[in-house]
């Protein structure tokens, strides 16, 4: 890829209902913005930076990227792990080479797993009423 300052990869990741929409774009400095907030400031915990940068930390990679999210859906926890998701498809559309690094990682894989439909004359997904034989 070149490294033209108009030139940026855009990227989908999803997890439950979350959806991240991830622009990268080479820069001078690291800057990551979230629905127009700092990362900080939308993920309040350690714990939900860690899993949404987690993609970064894994592929070991030293360029400096200006990253904006778009996120929609879900709660906070798999907003976060839907940008991790759309940060390793971005990774690996700049290089190539790190795909193992993360596909090894897990980083690659969508994870499918939602809350399973109500059904009808059922409690919940798959709880029954209770049987009474008279």
């Amino acid at each position: 890829m070149t490294t033209d300052s108009k030139k940026y990869i855009e990227t989908v990741g999803r997890r439950k209902t979350s959806t991240a929409r991830v622009r990268v774009t080479p820069a001078a400095k690291q800057s990551i913005t979230i629905n127009e907030k700092e990362l900080t400031e939308y993920f309040k915990t350690l714990n939900l930076q860690v899993t949404a940068l987690e993609a970064i930390s894994k592929s070991g990679i030293e360029q400096k990227f200006a990253i904006t999210v778009k996120l929609i859906g879900g709660g906070i926890s798999s907003q976060a792990q839907a940008l991790s998701h759309g940060l390793a498809r971005a990774i690996e559309k700049y290089d190539g080479h790190l795909r193992p690094v993360l596909k090894s990682a897990g980083l690659l894989t969508r994870d499918q797993r939602a809350k399973e439909r109500r059904k009808f004359g059922l409690k919940k997904a798959r709880k029954a009423p209770q049987w009474s034989k008279r």
